[in-house]
């Protein structure tokens, strides 16, 4: 009797362990090109986002969430390491983490060699090799069309000087003809077999679109009236702005057709083609999270969503990121992890704190590499304080935001600017040489030292670690 019960209670063991195994978060680690929070859970009535409104509805949505580098490349290496940018380090959209920070493990190494499978489809990293063998257990697979891929002949009828084509396409076309409809199909097939294998993983999907070139099918295009789509009303540049400060000239690589850039018939096209982008791509979100609650997988796995840097949609007639203006540095940030109640957050985070937040979910350690802080504490109370600044830079101009005011200060302080969020939310006029805000503009500029000495004291460079598979 004694050695039954005996084995019993082993076989009790045993069973608990492999619950406990079973019971580990997955990830699913969705990243959204070009994406500004400019959505229905952001407040954006005329953006037509249902499926990324109901994943908001049950996880929380951070307002206030910074990208550390208003450019791609630079903005996900950040973000894949937890490491900050400066001036010599995640410069520009060619920025990769395996030359710039080789001795930084990365957000999936970290899950893998916890014993994840870490999979990734689509754009995650800017570069498809960087760090690829030792982030992820597959080679990262990306479509064999890119984003640029036209559907409609006239596109390619007359081309830009780069010989790229129209800015903007809407044939009437499957989802699944562009790239981004195919890397939603190869992630649900994913979910699939991993469903299958019982392990935990880490699973990222990363969507083009909204990227410039505006094309997706019709039928996204139909949903909005051209005609009715409002534009900025502040279609000039910021009063007292220093010459450093510019808009994205991404747009101009394309052609352009008949519209003159910057007339109001441009803004309603850029912003049509936009919000078209945007529909596209929820949908295509909808389709990947459908599956994982068909799956029964939906109760134990982490969803986060997030955009790489904001966007400018005609604000001071910019287009696109590159700046340090609040447009090209917030971020949407939505994270729905199990038994967290749904919730709204004004809590100030950064891309950086993502990696640790996601080991603290998981309960795997944090590489010490790692300069963000997690903010798993703010998934069960969005109150609390947590940063009281955060940090962003781009090229020469190094930034600080807080729930107040953006500072950015150009080559060294040669020039700066400061707004007020508060008095002039749509940042229309730097007022860093007002004789009135002489202590807010130092105490700004003692907060960005100390983040940038921070920044500077990464301990991640050394010979460059390639990561790389042979034949990607």
């Amino acid at each position: 009797m004694k050695v039954r019960n005996f084995v019993f209670f082993i076989l009790l063991i045993f069973a608990s362990l492999g619950f406990a195994k079973q019971s580990r978060p997955n990830v699913l680690f969705i990243a959204i090109d070009d994406l500004r929070p400019e959505l229905g859970c952001y407040g954006a009535a005329h953006i037509k986002t249902p499926n990324l409104d109901a994943l908001a509805s049950g996880g929380m949505v951070f307002e206030r969430a910074y990208c550390q580098v208003a450019v791609c490349g630079a903005s996900r290496a950040s973000l894949m390491t937890g490491v900050l940018p400066t001036s010599k380090r995640f410069v520009n959209y060619l920025a990769r983490a395996d030359e710039d920070a080789p001795k930084a493990k990365t957000l999936p190494q970290a899950f893998k060699e916890a014993g994840y499978t870490t999979l990734s489809n689509g754009k995650i990293f800017h570069h498809q090799d960087d760090t690829d063998d030792r982030s992820w257990s597959e080679p990262a697979w990306r479509p064999e069309i890119n984003s640029m891929a036209s559907f409609d002949p006239a596109t390619t009828r007359t081309l830009s000087e780069r010989k790229r084509g129209l800015i903007y396409e809407y044939p009437d076309v499957r989802d699944n003809a562009y790239s981004d409809g195919r890397i939603a199909e190869k992630t649900i097939r994913d979910l699939q077999r991993l469903k299958k294998d019982g392990k935990p993983f880490f699973l990222a999907c990363g969507f083009a679109r909204p990227h410039m070139p505006f094309y997706a099918p019709k039928k996204y295009w139909d949903m909005y009236d051209r005609k009715k789509i409002e534009i900025a009303d502040n279609r000039f540049r910021p009063a007292n702005a220093p010459e450093q400060l510019h808009g994205s000239g991404e747009y101009g690589s394309y052609y352009l057709g008949d519209f003159k850039v910057n007339s109001p018939a441009w803004h309603r096209m850029m912003r049509h083609g936009y919000y078209a982008s945007v529909s596209y791509v929820d949908k295509l979100v909808g389709d990947v999270l459908a599956e994982l609650q068909c799956l029964d997988l939906a109760g134990n796995t982490i969803v986060v969503v997030w955009g790489d840097h904001g966007w400018h949609l005609g604000e001071h007639n910019f287009w696109g990121k590159h700046n340090t203006m609040h447009l090209a540095t917030r971020v949407p940030l939505i994270i729905k992890a199990p038994q967290k109640e749904p919730a709204t957050t004004e809590a100030l985070v950064e891309t950086s704190d993502i990696f640790p937040t996601l080991c603290g979910l998981a309960d795997i350690s944090v590489p010490k590499t790692v300069q963000g802080r997690s903010f798993k504490e703010l998934l069960g109370n969005p109150a609390q304080p947590f940063r009281d600044v955060v940090y962003t830079r781009f090229k020469q101009g190094d930034a600080v935001v807080t729930d107040r005011y953006t500072y950015t200060s150009y080559d060294g302080d040669k020039s700066h600017m400061l707004y007020d969020l508060r008095k002039d939310p749509s940042e229309n006029r730097n007022v860093a040489d007002n004789p009135e805000n002489a202590k807010i503009v130092a105490d700004m500029k003692a907060r960005l030292a100390e983040r940038i000495r921070q920044a500077k004291n990464a301990n991640v460079a050394g010979p460059p670690s390639t990561g790389k598979r042979s034949g990607i």
